[in-house]
Protein backbone atom coordinates (compact mmCIF):
# COMPACT_ATOMS: atom_id res chain seq x y z
CA UNK A 1 0.00 0.00 0.00
CA UNK A 2 1.30 3.46 -0.93
CA UNK A 3 0.91 5.79 2.05
CA UNK A 4 0.71 9.58 2.23
CA UNK A 5 4.10 9.47 3.96
CA UNK A 6 5.60 7.75 0.90
CA UNK A 7 4.14 10.35 -1.44
CA UNK A 8 5.19 13.24 0.79
CA UNK A 9 8.76 11.94 0.82
CA UNK A 10 8.85 11.56 -2.97
CA UNK A 11 7.39 15.01 -3.58
CA UNK A 12 9.58 16.71 -0.98
CA UNK A 13 12.65 15.25 -2.66
CA UNK A 14 11.59 16.49 -6.11
CA UNK A 15 9.78 19.76 -5.37
CA UNK A 16 12.03 21.12 -2.64
CA UNK A 17 11.13 24.29 -0.73
CA UNK A 18 10.88 26.85 -3.54
CA UNK A 19 9.32 25.49 -6.73
CA UNK A 20 9.35 28.21 -9.38
CA UNK A 21 9.43 25.82 -12.34
CA UNK A 22 5.82 24.67 -11.90
CA UNK A 23 4.24 27.99 -10.91
CA UNK A 24 1.80 27.80 -13.82
CA UNK A 25 -1.72 29.28 -13.59
CA UNK A 26 -4.99 27.67 -14.67
CA UNK A 27 -6.27 24.14 -15.13
CA UNK A 28 -4.85 21.45 -17.40
CA UNK A 29 -5.02 17.80 -18.35
CA UNK A 30 -2.12 15.39 -18.64
CA UNK A 31 -1.48 11.96 -20.13
CA UNK A 32 1.16 9.39 -19.27
CA UNK A 33 2.13 7.84 -22.61
CA UNK A 34 4.25 4.78 -23.42
CA UNK A 35 7.19 5.44 -25.74
CA UNK A 36 8.12 1.76 -25.96
CA UNK A 37 6.39 -1.56 -25.49
CA UNK A 38 6.46 -3.50 -22.24
CA UNK A 39 4.49 -4.63 -19.22
CA UNK A 40 2.99 -1.83 -17.17
CA UNK A 41 3.20 -1.54 -13.37
CA UNK A 42 3.33 1.18 -10.72
CA UNK A 43 0.00 2.77 -11.66
CA UNK A 44 -1.22 2.59 -8.06
CA UNK A 45 1.78 4.66 -6.97
CA UNK A 46 1.22 7.24 -9.72
CA UNK A 47 -2.42 7.53 -8.76
CA UNK A 48 -1.47 8.02 -5.10
CA UNK A 49 0.78 10.93 -6.11
CA UNK A 50 -1.93 12.76 -8.04
CA UNK A 51 -4.62 11.94 -5.48
CA UNK A 52 -2.43 13.48 -2.81
CA UNK A 53 -2.11 16.63 -4.92
CA UNK A 54 -5.88 16.82 -5.32
CA UNK A 55 -5.95 16.00 -9.03
CA UNK A 56 -8.55 13.86 -10.78
CA UNK A 57 -7.03 10.61 -12.02
CA UNK A 58 -8.31 8.08 -14.50
CA UNK A 59 -6.42 4.85 -15.09
CA UNK A 60 -8.79 3.76 -17.84
CA UNK A 61 -7.82 5.88 -20.83
CA UNK A 62 -7.54 5.04 -24.49
CA UNK A 63 -4.99 2.61 -25.86
CA UNK A 64 -2.95 3.40 -28.96
CA UNK A 65 -5.83 2.81 -31.34
CA UNK A 66 -8.16 5.13 -29.46
CA UNK A 67 -10.28 2.36 -27.95
CA UNK A 68 -11.59 2.86 -24.41
CA UNK A 69 -9.91 -0.14 -22.79
CA UNK A 70 -8.84 -0.04 -19.16
CA UNK A 71 -5.11 -0.30 -18.52
CA UNK A 72 -4.24 -2.51 -15.54
CA UNK A 73 -0.98 -3.47 -13.88
CA UNK A 74 0.41 -6.47 -15.76
CA UNK A 75 -1.04 -5.40 -19.12
CA UNK A 76 1.15 -5.40 -22.19
CA UNK A 77 1.38 -1.86 -23.58
CA UNK A 78 2.64 -0.60 -26.92
CA UNK A 79 4.19 2.71 -28.03
CA UNK A 80 1.54 5.40 -28.04
CA UNK A 81 -0.70 3.79 -25.43
CA UNK A 82 -2.01 6.21 -22.80
CA UNK A 83 -1.77 4.47 -19.45
CA UNK A 84 -3.00 7.24 -17.16
CA UNK A 85 -4.89 10.53 -17.50
CA UNK A 86 -5.06 13.31 -14.94
CA UNK A 87 -6.78 16.69 -14.65
CA UNK A 88 -6.46 19.53 -12.17
CA UNK A 89 -4.61 22.76 -11.41
CA UNK A 90 -1.65 23.04 -13.78
CA UNK A 91 0.74 23.62 -10.89
CA UNK A 92 -0.25 20.38 -9.16
CA UNK A 93 -0.39 18.30 -12.32
CA UNK A 94 3.12 19.43 -13.22
CA UNK A 95 4.41 18.87 -9.70
CA UNK A 96 3.30 15.25 -9.81
CA UNK A 97 4.53 14.64 -13.33
CA UNK A 98 8.15 13.64 -12.75
CA UNK A 99 7.48 11.49 -9.70
CA UNK A 100 4.70 9.64 -11.56
CA UNK A 101 6.82 9.10 -14.67
CA UNK A 102 9.78 7.89 -12.62
CA UNK A 103 7.85 5.44 -10.47
CA UNK A 104 5.77 3.99 -13.32
CA UNK A 105 8.82 3.75 -15.59
CA UNK A 106 10.86 2.01 -12.90
CA UNK A 107 8.09 -0.39 -11.92
CA UNK A 108 7.20 -1.14 -15.54
CA UNK A 109 10.84 -1.90 -16.31
CA UNK A 110 10.84 -4.48 -13.52
CA UNK A 111 7.53 -5.95 -14.70
CA UNK A 112 8.81 -6.11 -18.28
CA UNK A 113 12.01 -7.93 -17.31
CA UNK A 114 10.04 -10.30 -15.09
CA UNK A 115 7.61 -11.09 -17.90
CA UNK A 116 10.55 -11.83 -20.20
CA UNK A 117 12.02 -14.22 -17.60
CA UNK A 118 8.65 -15.94 -17.12
CA UNK A 119 8.28 -16.34 -20.89
CA UNK A 120 11.80 -17.78 -21.07
CA UNK A 121 10.97 -20.33 -18.37
CA UNK A 122 7.69 -21.27 -20.05
CA UNK A 123 9.54 -22.03 -23.27
CA UNK A 124 10.85 -25.21 -21.63
CA UNK A 125 8.82 -25.72 -18.43
CA UNK A 126 5.22 -25.14 -17.43
CA UNK A 127 6.02 -25.35 -13.73
CA UNK A 128 9.21 -23.46 -12.90
CA UNK A 129 8.40 -20.25 -10.99
CA UNK A 130 10.37 -17.03 -11.47
CA UNK A 131 10.88 -15.16 -8.21
CA UNK A 132 12.35 -11.86 -7.08
CA UNK A 133 14.66 -11.41 -4.09
CA UNK A 134 15.24 -8.89 -1.29
CA UNK A 135 17.67 -7.00 -3.55
CA UNK A 136 15.31 -4.05 -3.75
CA UNK A 137 15.71 -0.28 -3.47
CA UNK A 138 15.28 0.90 0.14
CA UNK A 139 11.91 2.63 0.46
CA UNK A 140 10.59 1.15 -2.79
CA UNK A 141 10.30 -2.54 -1.96
CA UNK A 142 6.50 -2.50 -2.08
CA UNK A 143 6.47 -0.87 -5.52
CA UNK A 144 9.14 -3.23 -6.82
CA UNK A 145 7.62 -6.41 -5.41
CA UNK A 146 4.22 -5.53 -6.88
CA UNK A 147 5.97 -4.94 -10.21
CA UNK A 148 7.45 -8.45 -10.07
CA UNK A 149 3.95 -9.82 -9.45
CA UNK A 150 2.57 -7.71 -12.34
CA UNK A 151 5.13 -9.35 -14.62
CA UNK A 152 3.94 -12.82 -13.64
CA UNK A 153 6.69 -13.52 -11.11
CA UNK A 154 6.58 -14.66 -7.50
CA UNK A 155 7.49 -12.02 -4.92
CA UNK A 156 9.51 -14.49 -2.77
CA UNK A 157 9.73 -13.32 0.87
CA UNK A 158 8.75 -9.70 1.37
CA UNK A 159 10.90 -9.27 4.47
CA UNK A 160 12.87 -11.28 7.01
CA UNK A 161 9.77 -12.36 8.92
CA UNK A 162 8.17 -14.20 6.01
CA UNK A 163 10.61 -17.08 5.74
CA UNK A 164 13.85 -18.19 7.36
CA UNK A 165 16.80 -18.49 5.02
CA UNK A 166 19.89 -20.33 6.20
CA UNK A 167 22.65 -18.54 4.32
CA UNK A 168 26.36 -19.20 3.86
CA UNK A 169 27.21 -16.96 6.84
CA UNK A 170 24.94 -19.00 9.10
CA UNK A 171 26.58 -22.21 7.92
CA UNK A 172 30.04 -20.70 8.47
CA UNK A 173 29.09 -19.89 12.07
CA UNK A 174 27.15 -23.02 13.03
CA UNK A 175 27.70 -25.64 10.33
CA UNK A 176 24.92 -26.88 8.05
CA UNK A 177 23.32 -29.29 10.54
CA UNK A 178 23.73 -26.88 13.44
CA UNK A 179 22.19 -23.97 11.55
CA UNK A 180 19.18 -25.99 10.36
CA UNK A 181 18.61 -27.34 13.87
CA UNK A 182 18.98 -23.86 15.41
CA UNK A 183 16.41 -22.22 13.15
CA UNK A 184 14.04 -25.20 13.05
CA UNK A 185 13.57 -24.78 16.81
CA UNK A 186 12.71 -21.09 16.40
CA UNK A 187 10.30 -21.12 13.49
CA UNK A 188 6.52 -21.33 13.54
CA UNK A 189 4.72 -24.24 11.89
CA UNK A 190 3.66 -21.67 9.27
CA UNK A 191 7.23 -20.51 8.53
CA UNK A 192 9.21 -22.27 5.84
CA UNK A 193 12.92 -22.94 6.06
CA UNK A 194 14.97 -22.19 2.92
CA UNK A 195 18.52 -23.54 3.14
CA UNK A 196 21.28 -22.31 0.84
CA UNK A 197 23.89 -24.83 -0.28
CA UNK A 198 26.92 -24.30 -2.48
CA UNK A 199 27.74 -27.88 -3.44
CA UNK A 200 25.72 -30.62 -5.08
CA UNK A 201 26.56 -32.98 -2.22
CA UNK A 202 25.06 -30.68 0.41
CA UNK A 203 21.71 -30.43 -1.39
CA UNK A 204 20.25 -33.83 -0.38
CA UNK A 205 21.83 -33.46 3.06
CA UNK A 206 19.94 -30.21 3.62
CA UNK A 207 16.69 -31.90 2.57
CA UNK A 208 17.26 -34.79 4.96
CA UNK A 209 18.03 -32.37 7.82
CA UNK A 210 14.65 -30.67 7.44
CA UNK A 211 14.83 -27.94 4.81
CA UNK A 212 11.51 -27.08 3.18
CA UNK A 213 13.38 -25.52 0.24
CA UNK A 214 16.96 -26.14 -0.84
CA UNK A 215 18.51 -23.12 -2.53
CA UNK A 216 21.17 -24.16 -5.05
CA UNK A 217 23.50 -21.20 -5.05
CA UNK A 218 25.73 -20.29 -8.01
CA UNK A 219 25.56 -23.73 -9.58
CA UNK A 220 25.78 -24.45 -13.28
CA UNK A 221 22.71 -25.89 -15.02
CA UNK A 222 24.37 -29.33 -15.01
CA UNK A 223 25.10 -29.12 -11.28
CA UNK A 224 21.58 -27.85 -10.64
CA UNK A 225 20.04 -30.77 -12.52
CA UNK A 226 22.07 -33.30 -10.52
CA UNK A 227 21.23 -31.56 -7.23
CA UNK A 228 17.50 -31.57 -8.10
CA UNK A 229 17.68 -35.31 -8.73
CA UNK A 230 19.46 -35.98 -5.42
CA UNK A 231 17.02 -33.84 -3.43
CA UNK A 232 14.08 -35.71 -4.98
CA UNK A 233 15.68 -39.02 -3.96
CA UNK A 234 16.36 -37.77 -0.42
CA UNK A 235 12.95 -36.17 0.20
CA UNK A 236 10.40 -35.87 -2.57
CA UNK A 237 8.52 -33.12 -0.73
CA UNK A 238 11.40 -30.64 -0.63
CA UNK A 239 11.34 -27.80 -3.15
CA UNK A 240 14.46 -26.72 -5.01
CA UNK A 241 15.44 -23.17 -5.89
CA UNK A 242 18.22 -21.99 -8.20
CA UNK A 243 19.83 -18.61 -7.68
CA UNK A 244 23.01 -16.68 -8.32
CA UNK A 245 23.82 -14.74 -11.47
CA UNK A 246 20.95 -16.17 -13.52
CA UNK A 247 19.95 -13.98 -16.46
CA UNK A 248 16.87 -13.91 -18.67
CA UNK A 249 19.00 -15.57 -21.37
CA UNK A 250 20.05 -18.43 -19.09
CA UNK A 251 16.61 -19.01 -17.52
CA UNK A 252 15.67 -21.77 -20.02
CA UNK A 253 18.83 -23.71 -19.13
CA UNK A 254 17.87 -23.67 -15.46
CA UNK A 255 14.15 -24.26 -15.99
CA UNK A 256 15.03 -27.37 -18.01
CA UNK A 257 16.73 -28.91 -14.94
CA UNK A 258 13.41 -29.49 -13.18
CA UNK A 259 14.12 -26.95 -10.44
CA UNK A 260 10.96 -25.55 -8.84
CA UNK A 261 11.99 -21.90 -8.50
CA UNK A 262 14.48 -19.63 -10.24
CA UNK A 263 15.11 -16.53 -8.13
CA UNK A 264 16.74 -13.49 -9.74
CA UNK A 265 18.00 -10.34 -8.03
CA UNK A 266 18.40 -8.72 -11.45
CA UNK A 267 14.62 -8.42 -11.79
CA UNK A 268 14.72 -5.53 -9.34
CA UNK A 269 18.29 -4.27 -9.14
CA UNK A 270 19.15 -4.22 -12.85
CA UNK A 271 15.93 -3.74 -14.82
CA UNK A 272 16.08 -0.76 -17.20
CA UNK A 273 13.35 1.86 -16.89
CA UNK A 274 10.53 1.60 -19.41
CA UNK A 275 10.44 4.79 -21.48
CA UNK A 276 7.34 6.91 -20.80
CA UNK A 277 6.50 10.57 -21.25
CA UNK A 278 3.97 12.92 -19.67
CA UNK A 279 2.14 15.33 -21.98
CA UNK A 280 -0.21 18.13 -20.97
CA UNK A 281 -2.70 20.29 -22.81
Amino acid sequence: MITDADVERWLREDVGHHDVTNDVPGETEGRLVAKEGGTVAGLDAARAVFDYLGCEVRIAPERGGGTAERVEAGDRIEPGDVVLEVAGPARDVLRGERVAVNVVGHASGIATRTAAAVDAARSVSADTAIAGTRKTTPGLRGVEKRAVAAGGGDTHRLNLSHMVMVKDNHVAEMGLAGAIDHFSERTSFATKLDVEVETVEDAPRAAELGADIVLLDNMTPAETERAVELVAEADGGTLTEASGGITVESVPDYAATGVDIVSMGSLTHSAPTLDLSFRTG
